[in-house]
């Protein structure tokens, strides 16, 4: 049975230097593998390099919401929607292991209690740093802040630009992907719906 993983801190600057020698000597393989020299001078630590950057962009494994939330919840008398926008992400997808990039847009109506702003991009960091479809990571960050939060409703879109369509495959360099998850009263009240969409502009 394998070793398990060390519990990473996602928010550890000095996450990025935790190395690990079985990844590394995958990574020396796979550069073997396609027909390149590792051992000449510019690759001789890419296994490692990129061994530390793997475990960077893949530590959602690692972490989970209760330690991301840390406890940031603070009661609320109001019950006006709450939009925070803008919160870059950056993914790997799981076909080609290739980066998808953009932003995310959440919406909430509070029922007696609010999170602190930061929080959600940990959240969506939480989900993000794994590989990943990008229309299960925006229902996973929905619901993951709806377990939370347990709002009258919240709302997830995200916007992304995929590079296996834009570095390979069809290369359309232009091609947003947009998805979008809706609960409670998002989905079922097409007012607060129309009102969280009109905010994004």
């Amino acid at each position: 049975m394998a070793e398990p993983r060390p519990a990473f801190d996602l928010t550890a600057p000095e996450f990025d230097e935790v190395g690990d020698a079985s990844l590394a000597d995958l990574v020396a393989q796979l550069i073997d593998g396609l027909g390149e020299d590792v051992e000449r001078e510019g690759l001789v630590k890419t296994p490692e390099r990129v061994s530390r950057s793997l475990r960077f962009l893949t530590a959602g494994y690692h972490a989970d919401l209760t330690t991301v939330v840390n406890g940031a919840l603070f009661a609320s008398e109001g019950s006006e929607m709450v939009v925070v926008k803008g919160i870059e992400f950056y993914s790997l997808c799981e076909h080609h292991m290739l980066p998808f990039f953009g932003k995310a847009a959440i919406g909430y109506v509070p029922n007696e209690r609010v999170l602190g702003l930061s929080k959600f991009a940990r959240v969506v960091d939480l989900f993000a740093r794994r590989l990943q479809l990008q229309e299960r990571m925006t229902s996973q960050i929905a619901d993951a802040l709806m377990e939370v939060l347990q709002p009258k409703g919240l709302a997830v879109v995200t916007e992304a630009s995929h590079l296996c369509m834009m570095m390979r495959g069809v290369e359309k360099q232009g091609s947003t992907t947009r998805t979008s998850a809706m609960r409670g009263i998002f989905r079922q009240d097409a007012r607060t719906r129309q009102e969280f969409l009109e905010a994004l502009d």
